[in-house]
């Protein structure tokens, strides 16, 4: 992995948002297959980093570079899921058309330039049907994704979603709070599918949590934001007694259970939800 070139570098890098610094001396290089959790307490900056990669969000200070260039809105190299929002039961697209949605940008918004050169030739009708049902296959979704969205479970709209990011054969991976609001044996479904992705096509995934626990076994490092700061590691470097300790100014006792979660206690309010003791 080590003769990888990044994919993403973060050089000194800092966020500033009206007068509050939510982030500052941000420096990470991200290598193609990694896949590392971003974990924080609520308000700490999280989402606005991956903001930052995809050019929404300018610095303050530093630099990110994406696919060796400055970072910049639209690429077909970076696919994007946001927040999740749950669609409403009489919603009636689709899933296969959600997934085809990703070709068009108005996945989130942005322009899709450059897609004749990705195809290598004409962008035909039977050519993106063609890489529509290619990742509805990957993320397992065929067996409902001609159904209506809204009659879908949350794991098995998640699962599309997922697949509609991918579609554009992306090399950076960049998911906000995928695994929210689903159930424990979604979001380990839904967990082990992105840890696929990374390693069986070298992409790179960035996802953003609320529970460490979920992804613990996939992950290859964490960054983790608190206070204007961030700290780098594997999970168990960081999610430590002495790292969050010093990270927030205050002891935090960690716990490891038998079973391998990691359950934070005694820690100031907004730390918790993201470690929390799934066992109930």
């Amino acid at each position: 992995m080590d003769m990888k070139q990044p994919v993403i570098e973060f050089e000194g890098a800092a966020v500033t948002l009206g007068e509050r610094t939510l982030w500052h001396d941000v420096n990470l290089r991200v290598l193609p297959g990694e896949f590392i959790a971003i974990l924080g307490p609520n308000g700490a900056g999280k989402s606005t980093l991956i903001k930052a990669i995809l050019g929404l969000i300018p610095l303050s200070a530093g630099r990110i570079r994406v696919l060796g260039r400055t970072s910049h809105r639209g690429s077909t190299e970076i696919g994007y899921l946001p927040q999740r929002h749950a669609f409403d039961a009489d919603t009636r697209i689709r899933g296969r058309d959600l997934v085809q949605l990703g070709l068009s940008g108005t996945r989130w918004g942005l322009p899709l330039p450059g897609l004749r050169r990705l195809w290598g030739g004409d962008r035909t009708a039977r050519a993106e049907a063609k890489r529509v049902q290619e990742v509805i296959d990957l993320v397992g979704a065929a067996a409902y994704a001609d159904r209506a969205i809204g009659e879908l479970s949350g794991g098995e709209q998640q699962r599309l979603l997922i697949a509609q990011s991918l579609v554009t054969r992306p090399r950076v991976l960049l998911l906000d709070e995928p695994l929210d609001s689903l159930d424990l044996n979604s979001q380990q479904a839904v967990s082990a599918l992105i840890h696929r992705v990374a390693s069986e096509f070298d992409v790179a995934v960035l996802l953003v949590a609320h529970d460490v626990n979920a992804i613990l076994p996939y992950l290859d490092r964490v960054l983790y934001i608190a206070r204007g700061q961030t700290v780098l590691g594997t999970p168990h470097e960081v999610m430590s007694e002495e790292t969050l300790s010093h990270l927030y100014d205050t002891p935090i006792e960690v716990l490891h259970t038998r079973d391998g979660r990691i359950v934070v206690v005694g820690q100031p309010e907004g730390v918790a939800y993201h470690a929390h003791d799934h066992a109930h």
